[in-house]
């Protein structure tokens, strides 16, 4: 049997670009040998680069300088079935693939922007569709959906711009509503980027205008005092739950630091939790999954609230870390899924999908 070529797609136009490099260098290294992988990767500023070197280029940020790299294309046109390369000469060379692994994190990437391109490309990829995408990566439309769905969320209200022309109304009303302390977030955005703890009012404007740097709304939270849980999801219509782990934060706040740059926050796998809260977690997870029209994988993020034992679901991450301390790869290494069968089951998945929407 032939190998499967598959396109892996990295870096991106996203705060989360340099995440990309290194979930991407973790895929590669762990990519079944029969699995030949066509290495694409995006700058920071759009451009679409075949590149043929080595892993730790990608891994280190310098993967653009090399001299080999040459342009190239997901061609929406679907008798391409594949990356158009641009030579040097002018010529362009069509490789057809298989299906498209999106190692991509946030905005132009996670947010069902390339996979609208792969659906136009009618080639099958990694992950949710462009719908599941959208709505996953906008926090504020997967919170209302999520809670006519009735699973629990945190308490919350979305600004616009326009609310920072009359902001001291907002932020009474933020104070009457949320009240401190609160979380203030991009709606769409990933990896803690542009979050901010606010403690009191002096704080809240400052807040908000960062998170406004990174998305067109904005959600305030009301903060809990709480133990982050995780879990995974796999599959398409029947899917599967992994056991619960328990995010130990260096910092305050598992944010971008503490996920990426600390190096000293801790997981727990299993999280030491009673049955009862283990299986809540577990089937809000596979409930929202659905609800969301979730296919492929995505991870689930809850928080349990250390005062009153409520859980509410945080937000659900539809191409989640894969690098060598993300959570979702140790998740199914524990529940005996190994890294490289992982990625297999992964494409399997997309593959199987892509099959039954055309058959």
């Amino acid at each position: 049997m032939a190998k499967l070529r598959i396109a892996l797609l990295f870096g991106g136009v996203s705060s989360e670009h340099d995440v990309s490099l290194l979930s991407a260098s973790s895929v590669i290294r762990n990519m079944p040998e029969d699995i030949e992988i066509i290495k694409i990767g995006i700058t920071k500023k759009g451009r679409w680069l075949f590149f043929p070197g080595d892993v730790s280029d990608i891994e280190n940020g310098t993967w653009e300088q090399n001299p080999d790299c040459v342009p190239c294309i997901l061609s929406p046109d679907r008798a391409h079935a594949g990356i158009v390369k641009i030579t040097p000469d002018g010529d362009s060379t069509i490789t057809k693939v298989d299906a498209v692994f999106p190692v991509l994190h946030g905005k132009n990437g996670e947010d069902g922007t390339v996979q609208g391109l792969c659906m136009l490309a009618g080639v099958p990829y990694v992950g949710c569709d462009m719908t599941a995408s959208a709505l996953c990566m906008d926090k504020d439309s997967s919170k209302i959906l999520l809670e006519k769905a009735g699973v629990p969320v945190v308490p919350w209200r979305t600004l616009r711009m326009e609310d920072m022309d009359r902001f001291e109304d907002t932020q009474r009303m933020l104070e009457a509503e949320i009240g401190y302390p609160m979380f203030v977030k991009p709606s769409a955005a990933g990896s803690s980027v542009g979050v901010t703890k606010v403690n009191g009012p002096e704080e809240l404007k400052k807040a908000v205008t960062l998170a406004f740097t990174h998305d067109y709304k904005v959600l305030c939270e009301k903060a809990v005092d709480c133990r982050e849980l995780e879990c995974a999801v796999l599959g398409n219509d029947r899917a599967e739950v992994s056991c619960v782990g328990e995010i130990l934060p260096s910092a305050e706040f598992y944010d971008y630091e503490a996920k990426y740059l600390s190096g000293t926050s801790r997981l727990a796998i299993p999280a030491e939790l009673s049955d009862q809260q283990s299986d809540f977690i577990r089937s809000t997870a596979l409930k929202a999954y659905h609800a969301l029209g979730c296919a492929g994988m995505a991870r689930v993020d809850f928080l349990l609230d250390k005062p009153t034992g409520t859980i509410y679901l945080n937000e659900l991450n539809t191409l989640p870390g894969f690098t060598s301390i993300s959570m979702y790869p140790k998740l199914w290494g524990h529940c005996g899924l190994p890294y490289g069968e992982l990625l297999q089951r992964l494409i399997e998945l997309a593959i199987e999908r892509a099959e039954q929407r055309n058959g």
